[in-house]
C-alpha cells in the first residue's frame, strides 16, 4: 500500500539542461534588482546582506526544481536543512520583508512561473522606491536622551524649564547624580524633539545655561541609559 502512494506521487519531471540554466539566470538576475533596490532604500546596508539577496532566489529555485512533485524528495530535504542552525541577531523588520522577498521570487522562478516572478519583483521594487521617495512611516518627533553637567549652585528642578518650553520640546527628568566629588550635578532628560527643531541653536541654549560645561544628546538611547 505504501509502495502504491509513493509510486502515485511520483510524477515524471520535464526537467532539462536549458530549463535548469534559464530558471538560474532569472533568478539571479531577479536577486541583483531587489538586492539594488535594497541599497537604493536603506541608507545602512550590510555588503554580506545585499551578496546574499542575490544568490538566495537561485539555491530556492534550484531547491524547488530538485524537489519537483516527488513527496519522498521533499522530505528527504526538509530532514537535511532542519540541521542547519541559523545563529544570527534579530534582523531590522525590513530586512526580514527582503528575505521573503527573495525567498518568493526563487520559488516562483522554480516553479517555472517566469512571467509572474518578474511582474512581482518590479512591482515590489516599484513600491519600495515609492514608499522611500514619499518617506512613509516617518515620525515627526523622536525620542533622544540629554545629559547635561550643571555647576552646584544652579538649581536643577527648573533650570532648563525656559528653553525647553521655548523649543517646544517635552521633557522628563529622568535621573540626577553628582560628580567631581559634588561640586558638579549631572542631570540625565528623556527629551521628544520634533523634526524641524534646530538642535543646534537649541544645544547652544543649554551651553549657555549650564556655564559651556558638558553637554550630551543621544540620538538612539536604549532603555537601560535612563
Amino acid at each position: 500500500m505504501i509502495e502504491s502512494i509513493l509510486a502515485s506521487a511520483q510524477v515524471s519531471s520535464d526537467l532539462t539542461l536549458v530549463n535548469a540554466l534559464l530558471t538560474i539566470l532569472i533568478s539571479f538576475a531577479l536577486g541583483a534588482i531587489i538586492s539594488f533596490t535594497y541599497m537604493k532604500t536603506q541608507p545602512m546596508y550590510n555588503q554580506s546582506f545585499t551578496l546574499t539577496m542575490i544568490v538566495l532566489p537561485a539555491i530556492i529555485a534550484v531547491i524547488i526544481l530538485l524537489i519537483g512533485s516527488n513527496i519522498a524528495r521533499a522530505f528527504s530535504l526538509a530532514g537535511a536543512f532542519s540541521i542547519i542552525r541559523f545563529r544570527s541577531a534579530p534582523g531590522d523588520p525590513k530586512d526580514i520583508a527582503f528575505v521573503l522577498f527573495t525567498m518568493a521570487a526563487g520559488l516562483a522562478c522554480g516553479v517555472g512561473s517566469f512571467g509572474y516572478a518578474v511582474l512581482f519583483t518590479i512591482a515590489l521594487c516599484l513600491l519600495m522606491f515609492f514608499l522611500k521617495a514619499i518617506n512613509f512611516g516617518a515620525k515627526r518627533s523622536s525620542q533622544k536622551m540629554l545629559k547635561v553637567t550643571i555647576p552646584e549652585n544652579l538649581g536643577y528642578e527648573e533650570a532648563f524649564d525656559e528653553i525647553f518650553k521655548t523649543f517646544k520640546i517635552d521633557y522628563e527628568l529622568r535621573k540626577v547624580r553628582t560628580t567631581e566629588l559634588g561640586s558638579l550635578y549631572e542631570l540625565v532628560y528623556l527629551v521628544t524633539i520634533d523634526h524641524l527643531t534646530n538642535q543646534k541653536e537649541f544645544l547652544d541654549a543649554v551651553r549657555c545655561r549650564n556655564g559651556n560645561l558638558d553637554i550630551t544628546l543621544t540620538m538612539s538611547p536604549t532603555a537601560s541609559e535612563y
